[in-house]
């Protein structure tokens, strides 16, 4: 009886042996990603959290830090700097990049549809009727969907003003209409007290998507297992958060402690009305899925207006090697 107690405490210890050895070279096997967003945490980053949240990221074997961006973090400038492995892009920005000679590459659309809006008052119906109107317009959309406005509705410089990001001027004067995602701008106004109309410029045409997923092209050569799963768990991520958001809510508000309840509440609902997510392509294809289509729609565009020269390799900008590997359908 002693010989096999001891026998089998000789095994155990054997069998222990082995798992603290076997420990750290798992922990080694799981790869450290740091993810950078555009922007301070909010509900259109809900997918990222809620992978975190519910362990979509840990179950796939990825060890995932998800770092807000902000007004001064240039996400490019990180990525390049390798101070990050992937960030949240935007399709005009990339081509731009590539333009420049620089390695950066889209693996996902998060959105498939740019969520840039003009807000108007209820009395106006069209985009056509706000060729009249004053409209508040950033610096930084001058080169991106304002070209775009000009040339598809006629809109001129003349009635462009200023947008100081705020609604003060909107909620006064009721012949302004303003820039604005669909996702946001609109609650305050509401809370202002007109319940706006609200165009999506993707509706209407506009093509880039947005909220995209970047990184650089040595790391889709080099850890292309990596950003396979990355890409999946974030599209499980999305579909989870659509579902039951509070787990990746809770996430949101601890990094961003000034974020509403109220204002994730109406950002998801938008997300869900404007079809953002899961619109176009995502429904047959899958959450985060791009083409070569829209991709050339993009560049056509930007080529037309001037914004890029149109002799760019905007093939370079993207791959589509991740998302036809991901089917994770709405």
């Amino acid at each position: 009886m002693l010989t096999r107690l001891l026998a089998a405490t000789v095994r155990l210890l054997a069998a222990c042996a082995g798992l603290a050895l076997a420990a750290p070279a798992s922990a080694q096997d799981t790869p450290r990603i740091v993810f950078l967003t555009n922007w301070l945490a909010q509900a259109e980053h809900g997918g990222f959290y809620q992978a975190l949240a519910e362990g979509i990221y840990h179950k796939h074997g990825l060890d995932v830090e998800v770092r807000m961006g902000g007004p001064q973090v240039n996400v490019v400038q990180l990525l390049l700097a390798g101070q990050a492995d992937l960030v949240m892009g935007y399709d005009l920005q990339t081509i731009k990049l590539v333009e420049q000679g620089l390695p950066v590459v889209t693996v996902a659309a998060t959105f498939q549809k740019d969520p840039a809006a003009l807000i108007a008052h209820p009395d106006v119906k069209s985009l056509p009727e706000l060729k009249g109107r004053t409209l508040l317009i950033g610096q930084a959309s001058e080169t991106t969907f304002w070209p775009w406005l000009k040339s598809t509705y006629g809109f001129t410089d003349a009635q462009k003003r200023p947008y100081a990001f705020s609604v003060q001027q909107f909620l006064v004067d009721r012949n302004v209409a303003q820039q604005g995602y669909a996702t946001s701008e609109p609650f305050t106004i509401e809370k202002g007290g007109v319940k706006p109309t609200v165009f999506l410029l993707a509706d209407a045409g506009y093509p880039p998507y947005a909220q995209t997923i970047v990184t650089l092209q040595r790391t889709v050569l080099e850890r292309p297992d990596m950003i396979r799963r990355f890409v999946q768990a974030t599209a499980e991520g999305w579909k989870s958060y659509l579902a039951h958001p509070a787990p990746g809510n809770a996430l949101i508000r601890k990094a961003n402690p000034q974020m509403e309840e109220e204002l994730l509440a109406y950002g998801l609902r938008k997300m869900k009305e404007f079809a953002l997510v899961t619109g176009g392509d995502a429904a047959d294809h899958g959450i985060l899925t791009m083409s070569d289509s829209r991709w050339e729609q993009t560049f056509a565009f930007m080529a037309g207006a001037g914004l890029v020269n149109p002799a760019t390799e905007y093939r370079r900008a993207y791959t589509l090697e991740f998302v036809k590997a991901v089917k994770v359908l709405p």
